[in-house]
């Protein structure tokens, strides 16, 4: 999720475990607490492009790690503001684990994926519950952590808690809506997907896409299972990248073969060439507009490159106030293409 919702989230939930008189104190140590795990974003080289995307959602946002994350930050805000707000350590050790708690479990109900159990497994989790920002989740959840704190009164902050449960869980719902609509539009086609994705599309939960997997193609679309009748946008289908046919002059022992793989991994496999350039591995999971094949990331190949050379990542997000607009169109607009 994005930071801001993350701090809430770590905020109100430290509220939770405050007096009155400190709720403010609380939502600040959570808060920052519920950020911290995306500091992990300083992990790069200049060398290698994808080490950040490997360690992005990595050990700092593990289940594992909330001890000593939460620790950290106790460590750190206790010299900086523990004497100036006269809290004692174990306060503010409290609410930094419970503020840290909250990130990777958050980050988890996104599509980007998280590795929860490291270092036991490598897994990343996504439950596509929810996009990376959505301000129906964050506002609301916004508005009452910060009346918590100016009226000192806890109950706003467990209806902030109570609207995020009850907001992901109408997630959850539309995402098993949104899949039905997917093997429905699969099994049309006489298609048996290998397996099949819904993912909401950006900042809303009216609208998803749909990916499934065939043994040659990936096939996107965007659905709206609405509230009487569904509404349908038939997408765009592309082929699996396959090596030996689409980069027959790739050596496989060379780094930038290697690299594929690493960001084969990162995006769960769903991998292609991109249409209009042979020579960029893309993610296809994710574009503006969610009926498109319009990645938002990718990888960057050279044929002339030495063994050694590491592929380029680039991200692109090309006229995206249009697609936007088209895209709160389908959102208001229950209009079916099918």
């Amino acid at each position: 999720m994005d930071p801001i919702t993350q701090g809430v989230l770590g905020g109100i939930v430290a509220q939770l475990k405050s007096k009155p008189k400190d709720l403010a104190k609380a939502a600040t140590i959570g808060a920052l607490a519920g950020m911290a795990p995306d500091l992990d974003v300083l992990i790069r080289s200049e060398g290698d492009p994808l080490l950040a995307l490997e360690y992005h959602r990595h050990f700092t946002h593990s289940l594992l790690f909330i001890p000593f994350g939460g620790l950290i930050c106790a460590l750190v805000f206790y010299p900086l503001i523990g004497r100036r707000w006269n809290l004692s350590f174990q306060q503010i050790l409290i609410w930094s684990w419970l503020g840290y708690a909250t990130h990777g479990l958050l980050d988890s109900c996104t599509s980007y994926g998280t590795q929860l159990l490291w270092p036991l497994s490598q897994e990343r989790f996504a439950w596509d519950t929810i996009s990376v920002i959505d301000p129906l989740i964050t506002l609301p959840m916004l508005t009452l952590t910060v009346c918590a704190a100016r009226l000192k009164l806890k109950s706003y902050a467990y209806g902030g808690v109570l609207w995020g449960t009850l907001y992901l869980s109408f997630g959850f719902i539309q995402h098993e809506r949104a899949l039905d609509l997917g093997q429905q539009l699969a099994s049309e086609r006489g298609h048996t997907p290998i397996r099949l994705e819904a993912k909401p599309s950006f900042a809303n939960l009216i609208v998803w896409k749909t990916v499934y997997e065939t043994e040659d193609r990936f096939y996107v679309d965007a659905v709206n299972p609405g509230l009487t009748s569904p509404s349908i946008w038939p997408g765009d289908s592309i082929a699996r990248l396959d090596l030996n046919r689409d980069l027959p002059w790739l050596s496989p022992d060379s780094q930038q073969a290697r690299d594929i793989e690493r960001f084969r991994w990162f995006s769960d496999g769903y991998i292609a060439l991109d249409k209009d350039n042979p020579l960029q591995v893309v993610d296809i999971r994710y574009s503006m507009l969610p009926q498109h094949i319009d990645p938002l990331w990718g990888i960057q190949l050279t044929p002339d490159a030495q063994h050694h050379d590491y592929v380029d990542y680039y991200t692109q997000r090309d006229d995206s106030g249009s697609a936007f607009k088209h895209l709160l169109g389908m959102i208001f607009k229950e209009r079916s293409a099918n």
